[in-house]
């Protein structure tokens, strides 16, 4: 069947008047609210600062009451004065880091000269950080240079920070990192 553009016009304004007849009887308003706030009404919500990058936007976080907790939606604070609601699309996707079957959930630990990982528990995890940190840290520290003066700090560990952390979490950890006697501190954002 061929068209011209005047047949076209005709059923295009035909059309639109039928949907606009068909409209004026039904009221889709309470439809519509009910819909948007279906996904999220019995949600728990609480604020959190995006970990991807060192411009800290806000993201209300919703998750489901009860024992799960899960995560069912992510979206941008608009009271937060930063972003404003606004959420670049890695923001956007951030439900995606925790609801995600690949996401590990216990440590991996690969012995030394081996190509196997295993899963290990956290407490043996941080146990044996906290070995090697105390063992490193003895073996490298330095009381006093090579001019006599008292120095107190060791060379043989570095810490780096994440530009996910707020300044009242960084202040704790320069805090601990320097009470260890840490020389090499950086920050993520300067490298």
């Amino acid at each position: 069947m061929r068209v011209n553009r005047r047949e076209f016009l005709k059923i295009s304004a035909g059309t639109a008047a039928g949907v606009m007849v068909l409209g004026l009887g039904m009221d889709l308003k309470p439809v519509k609210a009910y819909a948007q706030t279906l996904k999220i009404r019995y949600a728990t919500e609480s604020t959190t600062i995006c970990p991807y990058c060192a411009v800290g936007c806000g993201i209300i976080v919703h998750t489901s009451k009860g024992a799960s907790g899960k995560v069912i939606n992510t979206e941008g604070d608009p009271d937060h004065p930063i972003n404003e609601g606004s959420l670049c699309s890695k923001g956007a996707a951030l439900s995606q880091l925790v609801n995600n079957e690949n996401r590990l959930t216990t440590p991996l630990y690969r012995k030394p000269y081996s190509t196997e990982w295993q899963a290990v528990s956290w407490d043996w995890a941080l146990y044996r950080i906290a070995l090697n940190t105390k063992k490193t840290r003895d073996a490298t520290f330095t009381r006093k240079n090579s001019k006599g003066q008292v120095v107190n700090r060791t060379e043989g560990i570095a810490h780096i920070g994440s530009a996910a952390l707020d300044n009242e979490e960084c202040w704790p950890i320069q805090a601990m990192m320097r009470a260890l006697g840490l020389v090499y501190i950086e920050h993520q954002a300067r490298i």
